[in-house]
């Protein structure tokens, strides 16, 4: 059975790529390795207690191949449900993980162990701990309330940061610290809620009890976070004259972190562990001996299990093997160079002129290659290509920044050769510029727009976008025109910039730019 587990693991070959490279990109979302390896070994502790119960139905083994089947043709079918602009993807590599596991424990446990670890089961649905809504709609804020306490608390010890000497200690590169994502508490508390949640569930507690310990993990975190930027200012005004001080500032801040967020686990802990509650009178009916029937059944449910498990380990083998050869792997592992990635920008689009190009970079993989086109009678222009071989909305990243779109919505523009294409389009004004940008997935053949059009509904499809096959992937791009802020009617403006775009547009050939970034 653990071999056929381990077999099967390769035939979701697939999504487990797919969620580690989500795991190894995003610090925050980094947690999501060890929420599913606790789920397991949960799960594993429940079938153990039972006394390796193996009670197992049928009716286990289509759930279980289901699952292969969805990892396996994940780029052949997709099945989407839409709720306003959010978007729920009934493929997800974490709901075929679950949907295996499930089918898993049935076909060898039994319904009851099933029942019985449906915590750890559910587990793997948090797979990707943190929804993107959660991101956009909570960092940001988040970070804004870290920035005003730590600069209250300055004002209130007498190191107000007007000063130009506290301004050059807390914003300058060699000795000093930025209220960025990392700095609003969210992975600390991210942490603890989940620790709360498991601890919960060990300790069999109410769920009122368990519903404020997770709350209270979470506060506890934040709390914490902010108790650290306090003490980090309180070493700043220390630190302030003395170079050797000054020299270990990175290192302090992470010293600060990290002892007060063990003793916020600790804290938490003996909190969780002063009274054990647990009401699971349930006894553990131990597996009796088997007999020689019950062991060939047992058998019999091993060997046609093994069947869909070898045949979709192919298709999870070809993913292990393309996915080395991607091109986001590539520019990852530094096989493709900064220069080469200037050099794949199109020198000229219709009469606009390549300027400059650039790449963004994040924890030192290159996520976006942008360059900037002039044209005659026009604003600075840029084309932007997203590099990490999944679906991304550049909307999202502004948004996350803090660039709230006044107007958004599909629009279709003519480019190269008449192509009609759709994009997601939005229009930001933040008092010192004007923007225009929209944003598609474009294959070397053809585009579509990267927001669904229905507010409300379910969709399948045959044949949806991929994003990870070289040679034939979906490339997300973005075009955007910035100008300084003019007064007037917005939606004047908004017009203005639109024919700008159309005018770029017009000789913007997608498809070439999807073929060289593949």
């Amino acid at each position: 059975m653990a071999a056929l587990a381990l077999l099967g693991a390769a035939g979701l070959s697939s999504d487990l790529l797919k969620l580690w490279d989500l795991w190894t990109d995003d610090p925050l979302r980094s947690i999501g390795m060890l929420i599913v390896a606790a789920g397991i070994v949960l799960a594993v502790g429940v079938w153990r207690q039972s006394g390796w119960e193996l009670k197992g139905t049928w009716w286990g083994l289509a759930p279980a191949t289901v699952a292969l089947a969805m990892s396996a043709y994940r780029h052949s079918f997709g099945w989407t449900m839409t709720l306003g602009l959010r978007r729920f993807d009934l493929f997800a590599p974490r709901i075929a993980l679950y949907v295996f596991a499930s089918g898993f424990v049935l076909l060898f446990a039994g319904p009851r162990i099933w029942r019985r670890a449906w915590f750890p089961l559910a587990l793997l649905l948090c797979a990707q701990p943190v929804p993107d809504f959660a991101m956009v709609y909570g960092d940001l804020p988040l970070q804004n309330i870290s920035a005003h306490i730590a600069r209250s608390f300055a004002v209130l010890i007498g190191f107000p940061p007007t000063s130009k000497e506290l301004l050059r200690l807390m914003f300058t590169p060699d000795f000093g610290m930025f209220i960025a994502p990392g700095c609003d508490g969210v992975r600390g508390a991210l942490t603890l809620g989940y620790l709360a949640l498991i601890t919960g569930y060990l300790k069999r507690v109410s769920v009122l009890r368990w519903i404020c310990y997770v709350a209270g993990g979470v506060l506890l975190g934040y709390l914490f976070n902010l108790i650290r930027l306090c003490a980090l200012v309180v070493y700043y005004r220390v630190a302030s004259g003395h170079p050797r001080l000054e020299a270990f500032a990175t290192n302090a801040d992470y010293i600060i972190g990290g002892c007060l967020f063990l003793i916020a686990s600790l804290l938490f802990l003996w909190v969780a562990t002063r009274k054990s509650e647990t009401t699971n009178t349930e006894e553990d009916d131990p597996q009796a001996e088997l007999t020689a029937q019950q062991k060939r059944l047992v058998y019999w449910r091993a060997a046609v299990f093994a069947a869909p498990v070898l045949f979709f380990i192919v298709p999870g083998v070809n993913a292990l093997r393309t996915h080395r050869k991607s091109f986001a792997a590539e520019v990852r592992d530094g096989i493709v160079t900064r220069a080469q990635l200037d050099g794949m920008m199109p020198k000229q689009f219709g009469g606009y002129l390549l300027n400059r190009s650039w790449q963004e970079i994040k924890d030192g993989r290159i996520l976006v290659e942008s360059g900037a086109y002039d044209g005659t009678a026009s604003d600075e222009a840029v084309i932007g290509v997203w590099l990490p071989s999944h679906p991304h909305n550049m909307h999202s990243s502004w948004i996350g920044r803090g660039e709230d779109p006044l107007l958004r919505g599909d629009r279709t523009f003519a480019t190269a050769e008449g192509s009609a294409t759709t994009f997601d389009v939005a229009f930001y004004s933040d008092g010192i510029s004007d923007s225009i940008a929209g944003n598609a997935f474009c294959t070397p053949a053809s585009c579509f727009p990267s927001q669904p059009g229905p507010r409300l509904g379910m969709h399948f499809m045959v044949d949806p976008p991929d994003f990870e096959s070289a040679g034939k992937r979906a490339v997300p791009i973005f075009f955007r025109i910035d100008r300084p802020r003019r007064s007037g009617d917005r939606s004047a403006i908004y017009q203005e910039l639109t024919v700008e775009a159309r005018q770029f547009l017009a000789g913007v050939d997608l498809g070439e730019v999807s073929r060289r970034f593949q």
